[in-house]
């Protein structure tokens, strides 16, 4: 039990303390915008999707805020944009993800 306590105390101090807060504190950030996930690519039905993550890891690791939106195409594949915060700043994330969406425009018909 320990071990694991351990392990979780190491990864929220790494994800909170020495992660998200100091980014958004160094750098005087209300949020930190990201792709939601990496491009869209052709599975290899041989060896499967070697494809990075997204970028909700670390927030879901601090145990924070994060909501992702539509932000059109690429490639004529869907694409989002992640804005993740501080603990409690879910009103603030709200505001920024309404504001892009209502900038970005309508959302494309998908066609897959």
């Amino acid at each position: 039990e320990k071990v694991y306590l351990d392990a979780v105390a190491t990864a929220a101090r790494l994800s909170r303390v020495e992660g998200l807060d100091r980014a958004l504190n160094d750098h005087a950030l209300d949020a930190i915008v990201a792709p939601t996930g990496p491009p869209a690519t052709p599975i290899d039905l041989i060896n499967g999707d070697r494809r990075m993550g997204g970028s909700s890891t670390l927030a879901a690791v601090a145990g924070y805020p994060l909501i992702s939106v539509p932000a059109g195409a690429a490639s004529g594949m869907p694409v989002g944009i992640t804005f993740m915060g501080a603990a409690w700043s879910e009103p603030m994330l709200i505001k920024l993800a309404s504001g892009f969406e209502a900038q970005r425009g309508p959302r494309l018909e998908p066609r897959f």
